[in-house]
């Protein structure tokens, strides 16, 4: 996370989760997914958490939220593990993007099921955001 503290399946205990994976917050599409979601997320109420991750160091996360006062969603990074991305299917396994990952959202409820997923087939396309808003009140 932001504050450099793992984020864990118990960090997150209980809550509805939207997971939104990007290739970096230094790029146009990520910045304004992530400025979508963060406007969404407010009226989607206290039992559900945002989380943007992305490759980049907790650090220029933190500074790309601050600035954009993007207070509703958490963003996280896979600078310890390096292996988010494989383990969610969302790798970019080659070409020169390669290590970054793939722009995808899961929703994933309470009792840490998934309940929705798009892995978007152009990395430069937005996500369907009201079909993973849809999952998630459903």
């Amino acid at each position: 996370g932001a504050d450099m503290a793992p984020i864990t399946k118990a960090s997150l205990a209980g809550k509805k989760k939207v997971i939104v994976t990007v290739p970096s917050l230094d790029t146009p599409v990520c910045q304004v997914e992530t400025r979508k979601f963060n406007e969404q997320a407010a009226a989607l109420g206290d039992n559900v958490v945002v989380v943007i991750a992305s490759a980049d160091l907790p650090f220029a996360a933190k500074r790309f939220c601050t600035t954009e006062g993007l207070e509703r969603v958490k963003s996280g990074s896979d600078l310890r593990d390096r292996d988010f991305g494989r383990r969610w299917g969302v790798a970019i396994a080659d070409g020169p993007l390669q290590g970054v990952t793939a722009r995808a959202v899961f929703v994933v409820d309470e009792h840490d099921k998934v309940t929705y997923s798009e892995l978007v087939p152009e990395i430069a396309q937005e996500p369907n955001y009201e079909a993973a808003l849809a999952a998630l009140k459903g």
